[in-house]
């Protein structure tokens, strides 16, 4: 499947100019915005491997990077440029796919960042949110603080969690997921870590578990009105 890559300018209000990647698949059926974690940014092998993987399974992916991460700054940015980051995505990405299911996200900072988004104000256009390693907590001091927000978003969430992930404790994760209903969904990657890693001794590989990873976002996304 011949796939289009273009490396553009995120315009953010107020902010300035990010980079930015889309990656359209010819026949892509859906769009999938997603955003970096906080120590990496949209370049990173691990972004690169799911744009292309998601790419192989006919959906598009459109790539930025938050304002601190483009600046070389230390620290993510503060929720409200993380937000306005985020609106702009998403408007940039339904501007560029026409007619493709949209849907949001991202890898643990990135997908917080989209969720707060959403419950302060619905992302337009915006069919349902994926998270791909959601930090529920900092690592070592489980919490559920930062789910409390996740009661507002009123479309479909997927939560791709590693059962080994230390920035969510699955004991406290699942009955949040539980408490959002009908409209979340929780898939466990079996001995992934937060990065969905395995160990050797697990019998299978990284490779595999993030092929898990893909093909059940991917069904997840069809799966959407």
């Amino acid at each position: 499947m011949a796939v289009k890559t273009q490396e553009l300018k995120l315009d953010i209000a107020r902010i300035g100019a990010v980079s930015a990647i889309l990656m359209q698949p010819e026949n892509a059926r859906a769009c999938y915005v997603l955003a970096h974690g906080a120590g990496a940014g949209m370049r990173h092998a691990s972004m690169d491997k799911i744009a292309d993987g998601l790419a192989d399974r006919g959906i598009a992916t459109f790539r930025f990077n938050f304002p601190y991460m483009e600046n070389k700054q230390g620290r993510p940015d503060q929720p409200a440029v993380a937000h306005a980051a985020i609106r702009s995505a998403v408007a940039e990405a339904a501007r560029l796919c026409p007619g493709l299911k949209l849907v949001a996200g991202g890898k643990s900072f990135g997908g917080r960042m989209t969720s707060q988004a959403q419950s302060k104000t619905p992302l337009p256009g915006v069919k349902g949110l994926a998270f791909l390693g959601f930090p529920l907590h900092a690592d070592k001091k489980p919490s559920i603080e930062r789910a409390e927000l996740l009661g507002g978003v009123a479309i479909p969430m997927l939560f791709l969690q590693g059962t080994r992930d230390g920035l969510a404790d699955l004991g406290l994760l699942k009955p949040v997921v539980a408490a959002l209903g009908a409209k979340a969904r929780l898939h466990e990657v079996e001995g992934g870590d937060h990065s969905f890693a395995v160990l050797k001794k697990s019998g299978r590989t990284s490779e595999e578990a993030l092929t898990e990873v893909l093909d059940t976002l991917a069904a997840w996304i069809d799966e959407l009105a």
